[in-house]
């Protein structure tokens, strides 16, 4: 059984930075997608970034040139470094691993359970 746990987490002023993790655990062998989703109160969950096994990367427009995306395969991991942070920022954030392939199956598609990011002006 995969699972994927994110942290990093947490409260931070305005113009802070923070670096979110996520890292899965079971049998993989490997993920094609990693990317990050964020949820704030009332509205939809909403994509902030991917980055794909051969490193190429997409980001939102409101989150461009602030975060930065990045993954280690060895750890089956991915990272969020988010910079100059804005209160609509706030939200739960997600990551997701897309197209993955276990020992036993594969175009698997995973979600971890989120971690708050609160930004404050």
């Amino acid at each position: 059984q995969v699972q994927l746990v994110e942290s990093g987490g947490g409260l931070v002023q305005a113009g802070g930075s923070l670096r979110l993790s996520c890292a899965a655990s079971g049998s993989i062998f490997s993920i094609n997608v990693m990317g990050w989703y964020r949820q704030a109160p009332g509205k939809q969950r909403e994509l902030v970034a991917t980055i794909t096994r051969g490193r190429g990367t997409y980001y939102a427009d409101s989150v461009k040139g602030r975060f930065t995306i990045s993954r280690d395969n060895a750890k089956n991991s991915v990272y969020l470094q988010m910079n100059t942070l804005k209160p609509e920022d706030t939200a739960v954030y997600y990551c997701r691993f897309s197209d993955v392939a276990t020992m036993t199956s594969y175009g698997m598609d995973f979600w971890g359970k989120g971690t708050l990011v609160t930004v404050s002006s």
